[in-house]
């Protein structure tokens, strides 16, 4: 009786939903030895209930404070992407999330 809805239906995003990362910014060189803060700010409408961040496709937290900042770890050096995704109660994206690109060295 479960069934999987895409996660990406703008159909089911609600408008007023948004995600924004003021830090880092997309571009930032990061050191690879420090840890990061993330800093944002979440607007929930509809469904959204709270949100996960992820660094290149791995969910490494849960947020539930709608603004404000989170620590990440150090990051291997590369290019990262690090996102913040709304999810409903179920923890599924409902399609509203900020990605930024980050070079850590």
């Amino acid at each position: 009786a479960c069934e999987e809805k895409p996660a990406e239906t703008s159909a089911e995003v609600p408008a007023g939903s948004r995600v924004d990362i003021s830090a880092p910014v997309d571009g930032d060189r990061l050191d690879a030895k420090a840890q990061i803060k993330l800093e944002y700010d979440i607007t929930l409408v509809g469904e959204g209930d709270h949100a996960h961040v992820y660094v290149d496709d791995r969910r490494i937290a849960m947020l539930r404070q709608m603004k404000g900042s989170h620590m990440i770890f150090p990051l291997d050096p590369g290019i990262r992407e690090i996102c913040i995704k709304v999810v409903n109660s179920n923890h599924t994206p409902i399609g509203v999330a900020r990605c930024v690109k980050v070079t850590v060295g």
